[in-house]
């Protein structure tokens, strides 16, 4: 393969920038933010409900207004800054960003780059049916056609528990796979509590969860070593449990009221 000039200077540039990052990575304090007057927030403006560009080509939902709250409550404008999954970390230890309200999964690996919150969001990960099909426990879904999506947490997660009888039919995405049960393709479906909301919306009470296979939760990530800012946001987290604004929140974007495995995670 023919390596152009401008190809690599273009790689000498992309790891300069690397270096730049690690080298120029900074602790954050609340007090920073308020003498800067603005809160610089990354988040994902393509995962909704958590995400979104709204009609004004303005970033919106779950996560935008957790942070519109968070700048309320230390007195600040709020600057959302649009992150992808891949760069959402980086542009965190560049300085881009004073925080991540990115819906980012707590992880042990995420961890030793970042400092995490206690959780302000979830996702939890089932198996979905008509309300009169009999599914309480895995081996229930013996000789039972599932709906996944293919290669995603749920496949993973249905794959792992189903009875070797089971038939697992993988779709290209969650749509695909809601499409086949409200057909009657499939009898069950592996879906996030996210989807099940628009499941529900779609045909009211004609399905229900059966089984619970995984939970992610979800935290306000913050560059290391930034205790103090650590400590306000988790402050503000509590408090927006406590008045049941955090709860309000996630009715108004999720339909639901925030998962008990959420309400129950502290720092």
């Amino acid at each position: 393969m023919k390596i152009s000039r401008r190809m690599v200077m273009a790689a000498i540039g992309a790891g300069l920038m690397v270096g730049a990052t690690a080298s120029t990575a900074s602790a954050q304090t609340v007090e920073s933010i308020k003498s800067a007057g603005t809160l610089k927030v990354g988040m994902l403006v393509d995962f909704p409900p958590f995400g979104i560009m709204n009609t004004s080509n303005q970033p919106d939902g779950y996560d935008a207004d957790v942070a519109k709250l968070l700048a309320k409550e230390w007195g600040v404008k709020v600057q959302i800054v649009p992150v992808t999954g891949p760069n959402r970390i980086p542009y965190l230890q560049s300085n881009q960003v004073d925080l991540l309200v990115a819906s980012l999964g707590i992880t042990e690996e995420r961890a030793k780059t970042v400092d995490f919150s206690q959780a302000y969001a979830g996702i939890s990960i089932g198996v979905f049916g008509a309300t009169g099909t009999k599914v309480s426990k895995p081996e229930d879904l013996s000789g039972k056609t599932v709906g996944v999506a293919r290669a995603s947490t749920q496949d993973t997660a249905v794959t792992k528990i189903a009875p070797k009888d089971a038939k697992i039919q993988r779709f290209d995405d969650d749509a695909s796979a809601v499409q086949a049960l409200l057909s009657g393709q499939v009898e069950l479906i592996g879906v996030s509590n996210v989807v099940a909301v628009q499941i529900d919306k779609a045909a009211p009470g004609r399905f229900d969860q059966k089984l619970q296979l995984t939970q992610q939760v979800q935290g306000i990530a913050v560059r290391k070593d930034s205790a103090e800012l650590l400590t306000a946001v988790n402050s503000f987290i509590d408090k927006a449990k406590t008045s049941g604004e955090l709860n309000t929140i996630h009715e108004k974007w999720l339909g639901a009221k925030l998962p008990d495995f959420v309400v129950a995670t502290k720092k």
